[in-house]
C-alpha cells in the first residue's frame, strides 16, 4: 500500500497532469477557432476604402520621383545618419531609413526617434516601420511627415524573429486580405503616401507575392518593393528576377525589384529588363557606397585603396558630426563603423568587360572569393600593395584596429600611414587566421543587416 505522503504526491501530480491537459485542449481550441475566423475573413470580400483625391496625387508624384532610381534600401544598423550621408554624397536620390518599431515611435523611444531625423542632402527621404495595427502605422507616418519624411514604407518583408514573433514583418504575408486592409486602412488616413516592401512569400512552397500585390494594388500602396526571396530563405537563395519580372508586367502597382545588385552593370540590366518602376539595393551599397555615382554615370570608379581611405574617412567626419568627436560620440560611432567594414573588405573592382558575363549566371554578390587578389584582373597577393590587401581582409580582429586608425587620423595622408603600420605589424597574422579558420562567415554577416 502507499503511504500517505506518497498518496497525496501521486493526487497532486495527477492533478497537474489533468491542469496541463486542460490548457492544452483549451490552447488547441482557441488555435483551431483563431483558424476557423481567418478562414472565414478570407472567404469574405475585401471593404476597402477608395483613397482621397490629394493622397492619389501624392502617391502619383512619388512615382515620378522613383522612377529609374536605384534607391538604398532599409538596412539594419547600416542605415544610420551617417552612412545614408555618404551614399548621398555620391550621387544617392532616394532613401530608406533603418526599420523603425511604430510602438516603440508612438512611446517616444529615443533609439527610435532618432530614425526619423533626416540627413540635410538627402533629397527624398522614406522612413520604414513596422506594426500591424492601423492607427500605430498612421500614427508613425504623422511623426514621419513631420520629422521631413517624403513617403512612409511598410515593412512585409522583415524575416527575423523580433519582428515575425509579434506578427509584424514577414510574418504579414501570412494572412493578405488583413495586410490589404492595413495597408488601405493607413493610406487613406496618411498625410504622405505609402509603399510596401515585400517578399515573395513565406517559403518556397508557400510563394504568394502574385496575390498579395493584387491585394495591395486595391489597397492603394503608392508602391510595392518586392525582395526576390522568401522569408525562409533570407539570403540564402539567388533573388528571383523572375517572379519580379512576372509580377511587375502583371499588376498596375508600381513594382521596385530589389535583390543581388553589386554592380552599375547589374542595376541597368534590372532596370531595363524587368518592367520595374526601380531598383534597390542594400548590401551592395554596404560594400560600395559609391555604387550611385557609378549608376548615374553608366562606368566604374574602381577607387584604388588610398583612394577608398578617403572616402572611409569622410564617413568617419560624418559621424564626428553626428555623433560628437569625442569620447563618448567615439563609443556610440563605434557600435557602427568597425561593423562597416564586414561589407567594405568585400569590395573587389568587377570591370563589366571581364565579370558581365558571369554576372548573368550567378549574382557577383554571392560570388566566394577564394583569395584577396583577382585572378581574372591579373593580380596575385603578393603583387597587391599593402594596404590594398588590408582593406581587403576580412578578419573581423582587423575591423577594430582600422577603424581606429581612421578615427584617430587628422587627415588621409596620416590615416594611410598609420594603416601601414597596421598591416606591417599584424596583417600576416589575420591573415594566417583566415587561412586556418576555413569557414566563410559571410552568410552570417548578410544575415545581421537583414530587414528584408
Amino acid at each position: 500500500m502507499l503511504r500517505h505522503g506518497a498518496r497525496c504526491a501521486l493526487s497532486r501530480s495527477r492533478a497537474a497532469l489533468n491542469a496541463r491537459l486542460v490548457a492544452s485542449a483549451a490552447a488547441e481550441a482557441a488555435e483551431a477557432g483563431a483558424e476557423q475566423r481567418d478562414q472565414q475573413q478570407a472567404q469574405q470580400p475585401l471593404d476597402l476604402q477608395p483613397l482621397p483625391a490629394d493622397q492619389l496625387a501624392r502617391n502619383a508624384a512619388l512615382v515620378e520621383r522613383l522612377r529609374g532610381q536605384l534607391i538604398l534600401a532599409p538596412l539594419t544598423r547600416g542605415n544610420h545618419l551617417p552612412f545614408r550621408r555618404l551614399c548621398a554624397d555620391f550621387g544617392a536620390e532616394v532613401m530608406l531609413s533603418e526599420m523603425a518599431f511604430a510602438r516603440q515611435l508612438a512611446k517616444g523611444n529615443r533609439k527610435e526617434l532618432a530614425i526619423l531625423r533626416r540627413a540635410e542632402n538627402e533629397q527624398c527621404y522614406g522612413v520604414q516601420i513596422a506594426t500591424n495595427v492601423i492607427d500605430e502605422g498612421v500614427w508613425a507616418g504623422e511623426m514621419a511627415a513631420e520629422a521631413g519624411a517624403d513617403f512612409l514604407d511598410l515593412n512585409v518583408g522583415c524575416p527575423i524573429y523580433e519582428a515575425t514573433r509579434r506578427g509584424l514583418g514577414a510574418a504579414l504575408l501570412r494572412k493578405p486580405k488583413k495586410l490589404a486592409k492595413l495597408v488601405n486602412g493607413m493610406a487613406s488616413r496618411l498625410p504622405l503616401p505609402l509603399t510596401v516592401k515585400v517578399r515573395l512569400g513565406e517559403s518556397a512552397s508557400k510563394i504568394n507575392v502574385d496575390e498579395v500585390t493584387a491585394l495591395l494594388e486595391q489597397a492603394g500602396a503608392a508602391a510595392v518593393t518586392i525582395h526576390g526571396r522568401t522569408m525562409e530563405q533570407r539570403y540564402k537563395k539567388p533573388a528571383d528576377w523572375g517572379l519580379i519580372d512576372q509580377v511587375a508586367a502583371a499588376r498596375a502597382v508600381p513594382v521596385i525589384g530589389n535583390g543581388d545588385i553589386l554592380t552599375h552593370y547589374e542595376a541597368r540590366r534590372r532596370l531595363q529588363g524587368h518592367g520595374c518602376l526601380a531598383a534597390m539595393v542594400g548590401r551592395g551599397a554596404l560594400i560600395a557606397p559609391w555604387l550611385f555615382h557609378e549608376h548615374r554615370e553608366g562606368r566604374e570608379l574602381a577607387p584604388t585603396a588610398s583612394e577608398r581611405v578617403g572616402i572611409y574617412r569622410r564617413l568617419v567626419s560624418h559621424m564626428k558630426e553626428h555623433f560628437r568627436d569625442d569620447d563618448r560620440g567615439k563609443r556610440a560611432a563605434f557600435y557602427f563603423l568597425p561593423w562597416h567594414f564586414n561589407f567594405f573588405s568585400r569590395y573587389r573592382p568587377l570591370p563589366e568587360a571581364v565579370y558581365g558575363a558571369a554576372s548573368l549566371q550567378h549574382p557577383l554578390l554571392s560570388t566566394r572569393w577564394e583569395s584577396v587578389a583577382c585572378a581574372e584582373l591579373g593580380e596575385t597577393v603578393e603583387g597587391l600593395p599593402l594596404l590594398e590587401r588590408l582593406l581587403r581582409c576580412e578578419n573581423e580582429a582587423a575591423f577594430g584596429p582600422i577603424a581606429d586608425a581612421l578615427w584617430e587620423a587628422g587627415s588621409d595622408g596620416e590615416a594611410e600611414a598609420a594603416l601601414l603600420r597596421l598591416a606591417g605589424e599584424q596583417l600576416e597574422g589575420w591573415e594566417a587566421e583566415l587561412r586556418a579558420g576555413a569557414d566563410d562567415r559571410r552568410g552570417q554577416r548578410d544575415d545581421r543587416q537583414d530587414q528584408g
